[in-house]
């Protein structure tokens, strides 16, 4: 695989990884139509300090992608914070490198898909430069909340060769396994003296 020596900021990252997906499909000649709609963010690794301080808090994020004319990607983020659910969007444009793109969206950030099959997962690699380091960024993208041990080894094995540490990576918890809604308690029924229940 190709290495790419590029910059990435925690926050942003994160918002980077959603579009970097949509550009996997360009590097493995997938179908651009493929990767449009809904993707799940089920796991991270960075090298940003912001992002290892708070990894422990992450959850599952939200992107959905968006083939425009030309080749350029819009991706829209919808990411869970303490505070509430923050959204953005960024165009993604292509760089003339197969399966690499560009945003200057919030900074300069530039995207690579390194795996994916196009319609189930996608590993994408975000780099961005930021007060004069590099920072780095690895995500995994989903149709599905969950992945298959397949894929999350897979996910694991492309962060290791790029350098991040276990420490660095992070599998992402669902909003929806953390609060799992209960079913609703079965009514009961009074009947007065003589009357049949329905």
């Amino acid at each position: 695989m190709r290495t790419m020596v590029l910059s990435l900021g925690l926050g942003l990252a994160l918002l980077c990884l959603l579009l970097v997906e949509a550009e996997d499909p360009g590097a493995t000649g997938l179908d651009k139509s493929k990767i449009e709609g809904k993707w799940h963010i089920v796991a991270l690794a960075s090298d940003s300090e912001s992002y290892l301080q708070k990894k422990d808090e992450l959850k599952m994020a939200m992107a959905t992608i968006m083939v425009l004319g030309e080749g350029s990607l819009k991706v829209s983020f919808a990411i869970p914070t303490p505070e509430g659910c923050k959204k953005s969007e960024a165009i993604y444009k292509q760089t003339g490198v197969l399966g690499e793109y560009y945003s200057s969206d919030r900074g300069s950030r530039t995207a690579r898909v390194l795996d994916a099959d196009g319609q189930t997962y996608a590993v994408i690699f975000v780099s961005r430069g930021k007060d004069g380091k590099a920072l780095h960024m690895l995500k995994l993208y989903s149709r599905t909340p969950e992945v298959s041990p397949k894929i999350t080894a897979l996910f694991k094995k492309l962060a290791r060769e790029k350098d991040f540490t276990d420490e660095m990576i992070r599998m992402l918890p669902s909003q929806v396994g953390l609060a799992r809604p209960q079913p609703w308690p079965q009514p009961v029924l009074y009947f007065h003296r003589g009357m049949q229940p329905p």
